[in-house]
């Protein structure tokens, strides 16, 4: 049973109680996965189904100036929670409505009236509810009353720093591509449905395909050595540009991905940019013939560093 939910209020979605787990899960990071396996396994054990909790938009994306970065848009993030054994998720609307509730009125709404929760389990740090009034002892007291029981997870950890969302938005914006993939457990990647663009990389002789971010801010830009997964049975080699393309006076934030002897239709076709190496950043060049002669550098300079990858 895979259930997508949005909000507090409605009626009852597990009858049988549950187990919940509750987190901003922007990445699915290697924390992420170790909270949502752990309560997975409490789940089956108890014989009720894992609901994972999570916000859009983000909380950050509300009360932070500026905005920070976003690492995963709300359908992968779905789609990853259910992956990791949700049968249910709770992608609850983060409103001003949603802001104001109290911690106590989030707990008896949701977790107790509509998820009959008989465990809740949260990250290092948790904090939830109206200024972030409540936590894990938060949780603990409300739990002695209403039935149920709370727990928090060990942070995981690499090179004696926790993991999180924060320090893998660092290592993207810096072009750690290796720190981020270490801390992710995968290599960072953006997916979505290939769309129509002006054809100018067309006319050009460097064809993209074309990913936009919902207008979220990107955590990092510049022009990568890549793969794209979805094309072929294997990851096909590309250079990709992510940024508001400013040769060209773009605005919004485009990821293009030029697939390296690629010769087909993918309008329309949901593919997986996989960011390998960065090769600079994003450059205003003075006209077109600039542009073309360093895309060239970098096609060349793309495809070196992934056949060295491949031999």
């Amino acid at each position: 049973m895979n259930r997508l939910f949005r909000d507090v209020e409605g009626g009852l979605l597990c009858p049988q109680g549950s187990v919940a787990c509750i987190g901003a899960f922007d990445g699915l990071h290697l924390g992420h996965q170790a909270l949502l396996r752990h309560a997975a396994g409490r789940a089956r054990a108890l014989g009720v189904p894992l609901v994972a909790l999570g916000f859009e938009p983000l909380p950050r994306e509300v009360f932070a100036h500026p905005v920070p970065a976003r690492l995963m848009l709300p359908r992968p993030k779905v789609c990853g929670l259910f992956e990791a054994g949700a049968d249910l998720v709770g992608l609850l609307r983060f409103d001003a409505k949603f802001a104001a509730m109290s911690a106590e009125s989030f707990v008896r709404e949701l977790l107790v009236e509509r998820l009959q929760v008989r465990e809740v389990w949260v990250g290092p740090d948790f904090h939830f509810g109206s200024k972030r009034g409540g936590d894990l002892a938060t949780l603990h007291r409300l739990g002695r009353s209403r039935g149920f029981e709370a727990g928090e997870i060990a942070p995981v950890s690499i090179d004696g720093e926790r993991v999180s969302s924060t320090r893998i938005r660092a290592a993207l914006a810096a072009g750690d591509l290796v720190l981020a993939a270490r801390l992710l457990g995968r290599p960072y990647a953006i997916g979505g449905h290939v769309l129509h663009g002006s054809e100018l990389g067309r006319k050009l002789g460097f064809p993209t395909a074309n990913l936009r971010f919902d207008r979220k801010r990107p955590p990092l830009s510049g022009i990568f050595a890549a793969r794209v997964h979805g094309v072929g049975e294997a990851p096909w080699p590309a250079v990709a540009s992510f940024g508001t393309r400013p040769t060209v006076d773009g605005q919004e934030p485009l990821l293009e991905a030029h697939l390296f002897d690629f010769d087909g239709d993918l309008y329309g076709r949901r593919i997986e940019v996989e960011f390998v190496a960065k090769l600079r950043e994003e450059t205003k060049f003075d006209d077109l013939p600039a542009l073309v002669a360093q895309m060239t550098v970098d096609a060349a300079q793309a495809r070196a560093i992934l056949d060295k990858e491949t031999q």
